[in-house]
């Protein structure tokens, strides 16, 4: 079942994150690494910004959350992770498909680390495409809110929705 995460959910939250954070242990830059990955007040803060998670339960237990946040004529997917126990079921897709339902911008963008090529063939199997390297600095400058350093070590993929009078498509 996916739903919008509750405040109460906060703690599942984190720990769902930073538990599939691990993954970029040892991949990303060093000097972008901390434990936790996330912590609270990062967290926090994602949240007063306008980041609205939902997330993947089973038995009323947080498997994985995304965020989804609106910024001026664009969608950003936020934070997406499912926990290590529970990958590669269809979760991750499943949850990007309902928070593209829920969008009402045609172009939607996802940021991610460089390195994180899991990440990056998990987004262009869902239609998602890179952009050039020079949109990506762009993009990551207007719509992001992150250090230069990460900037330099990231990648942005983008997938155009087609509007209709349901809502956006998917173009083809």
């Amino acid at each position: 079942m996916i739903r919008r995460v509750a405040s109460g959910e906060f703690t599942a939250m984190l720990r769902v994150i930073n538990a599939a954070a691990q993954a970029y242990k040892g991949v990303i830059p060093e000097d972008r690494w901390k434990e936790p990955y996330m912590p609270a007040a990062e967290l926090q803060r994602e949240i007063i910004a306008g980041v609205q998670f939902y997330g993947w339960y089973d038995r009323k237990q947080l498997l994985g959350v995304m965020g989804l946040q609106p910024v001026r004529d664009t969608t950003l997917i936020r934070h997406a992770y499912v926990h290590p126990d529970h990958q590669r079921r269809g979760m991750g897709g499943t949850l990007l498909e309902h928070l593209l339902e829920l969008t009402d911008t045609q172009d939607i963008l996802v940021g991610t680390w460089r390195d994180a090529t899991w990440a990056i063939r998990f987004y262009e199997k869902q239609g998602f495409r890179q952009v050039t390297a020079d949109e990506k600095d762009r993009l990551l400058r207007a719509y992001w809110d992150i250090p230069e350093r990460q900037v330099d070590a990231s990648i942005v993929l983008r997938k155009v929705l087609e509007s209709t009078g349901d809502g956006p498509k998917a173009l083809c």
